[in-house]
């Protein structure tokens, strides 16, 4: 079964749509390559992807050992080089809430992060950080 189709709408933009669920996003090109920046880029895609996704994984780390990360936010930041252009490198600033994990927990959300699909699955040349921020 096919995972999604996109539809090319002109002017830089896209729809998508998740075949299994029917559910559509937008995408527009950066201001700075050409684009209105309206909407998620595709390289912005990418970026958020690593942080949906290490935290989707730590939520089932966290939920098979019986503790939870609800609540927790993250943020993204990209970094795009050119020649070729390209996202060079993702910073994911995951921001827990006050809770006190122990420090088995927090080795356990920690290495969850690091087993996350999309960060397996992006270029070894493209640094990846990830920040921690407990609040002890």
């Amino acid at each position: 079964m096919k995972t999604s189709t996109i539809e090319y709408l002109g002017e830089l933009r896209t729809q998508a749509t998740h075949q299994l669920s029917g559910q559509r996003f937008i995408t527009d090109a950066p201001p700075d390559n050409q684009g209105r920046g309206e909407a998620f880029s595709p390289t912005d895609l990418l970026a958020t992807a690593l942080g949906a996704c290490a935290v989707t994984i730590m939520g089932i780390a966290a939920r098979e050992h019986g503790f939870n990360i609800d609540g927790t936010t993250i943020d993204i930041t990209k970094i795009m080089a050119s020649n070729p252009r390209r996202v060079s490198a993702v910073t994911v600033v995951f921001n827990f809430p006050e809770v006190k994990y122990s420090d088995k927990e927090k080795k356990i959300i920690r290495l969850a992060a690091n087993t996350c699909p999309v960060f397996q699955s992006l270029h070894p040349d493209m640094a990846k950080e990830y920040v921690f921020n407990f609040q002890d």
